[in-house]
């Protein structure tokens, strides 16, 4: 369970981000974040993955409050979560096979558990035949799946994911969503900042919408805007 409670979030230039945000997210629920930019999206997942620490209010999962962890409990912590973006941030001199390993290293697996465990995540996001190659040498829909994988392989159980569709064609798009739809389905909460209306409206998911740093509408099975 994710809980957001009396949440504000104002940065140093006195931009405010977030208002009074309440919110709850049940293990394994599927929810969109959609508003225009600067609406308080990309600050929401930013406090979930301690990335941000909230001005006031707490965060809770698993009624841990993550907002007072030290630092080295927020790297333990961390391990639960898997964030994907829109541009990726792959490392360009690194395979797809070594870019999703290298979780597994910080982790201190043994090469033999981390080349197995890259195997089968590059087959559930279909990119067997293309573990030695380079960022540079795949498409953005291929690299966007490098990125998945790398997000998963640790094991977590809340992905997070932000514009992951931003810059690819339709069809791409649709690929990558049936591949964090399969995600959701294996029982990972997802939650997915988007501007994408087509695939909102047709995953008919709850849809949380902000609004200058407020939730102005929450609704389960809902559509864009």
């Amino acid at each position: 369970m994710i809980r957001f409670v009396g949440i504000s979030k104002t940065y140093p230039s006195g931009n405010i981000a977030l208002k009074d945000i309440n919110l709850s997210i049940a293990d394994g629920e599927f929810v969109f974040l959609i508003g225009s930019s600067g609406a308080g999206k990309t600050t929401l997942l930013r406090l979930l993955d301690r990335e941000l620490a909230p001005t006031s209010g707490h965060v809770y999962i698993d009624d841990v409050n993550i907002s007072s962890l030290s630092k080295n409990r927020v790297y333990e912590f961390r391990r639960k979560m898997g964030f994907v973006f829109q541009d990726f941030k792959l490392l360009s001199d690194r395979t797809a096979a070594e870019n999703i390993g290298v979780v597994l290293e910080i982790m201190g697996r043994n090469r033999g558990e981390i080349e197995k465990k890259v195997k089968e995540t590059l087959q559930f996001v279909g990119l067997t035949d293309k573990m030695d190659y380079f960022p540079v040498q795949l498409s953005l829909g291929e690299q966007q799946r490098v990125a998945i994988a790398r997000a998963i392989i640790g094991g977590a159980k809340i992905l997070l994911t932000d514009e992951p569709t931003g810059n690819l064609d339709p069809k791409t798009s649709w690929e990558i969503l049936k591949i964090i739809s399969d995600i959701n389905k294996s029982g990972t909460t997802v939650i997915m900042a988007t501007h994408n209306a087509d695939i909102v409206n047709s995953m008919r998911k709850r849809v949380i919408t902000l609004k200058k740093g407020e939730v102005i509408k929450d609704e389960k099975k809902s559509r864009y805007g």
